[in-house]
């Protein structure tokens, strides 16, 4: 059942907005809170929380800092200094993919040697290849390619203790097993 909707004049929703307006333009005559008033009265320094101390900084922190303002030769010394790092960045990580690539083209040879391999050691062509002897060919390269154990670790979760926060250092790009 639909009640009928009554509608106020003009005037009467138009007084009441603007005594609205009013109250929220007028200070407020008591603070919020009376601890401050409290604390002078007996005349102690107030106590700091940490916790209201964090949420009121993430809070009212802005997300973002404000934009460098640079004069013109400052802002090219830091252009100039933030391409020269980007460049060093770019060079490093190509060297290591590089290092990366030349691995695995290493490991992809051996294993193709490995794969060509008789029992005797020496390396058979894949056109003269015996199907009586052909057993024996490629028996390294099987043993080599066996997964066995390789999931009995430890799980990846346990590999680092889990904290809520990250490490002070950030990644560690030098460690080496």
């Amino acid at each position: 059942m639909l009640l009928p909707i009554r509608s106020r004049p003009l005037s009467q929703t138009q007084s009441s907005i603007a005594s609205l307006a009013c109250a929220f333009q007028r200070s407020q005559q008591s603070p919020f809170s009376t601890t401050q008033v409290l604390e002078a009265r007996k005349k102690q320094k107030p106590k700091l929380d940490r916790r209201i101390t964090l949420i009121r900084y993430f809070l009212q922190h802005p997300l973002t800092p404000r934009p460098l303002r640079f004069s013109r030769n400052r802002y090219l010394r830091h252009w100039t200094i933030h391409r020269a790092w980007q460049l060093f960045q770019l060079k490093t990580r190509q060297k290591r993919e590089l290092e990366l690539e030349r691995q695995w083209c290493s490991m992809r040879d051996a294993a193709e040697a490995l794969r060509l391999m008789d029992g005797n050691g020496l390396r058979v062509d894949e056109s003269s290849v015996d199907v009586s002897k052909s057993k024996d060919v490629g028996r390294l390269y099987r043993i080599a390619m066996l997964k066995k154990g390789v999931w009995d670790g430890v799980p990846i979760e346990y590999a680092r203790i889990q904290t809520h926060t990250p490490p002070r250092d950030g990644w560690n790009h030098g460690w080496t097993r």
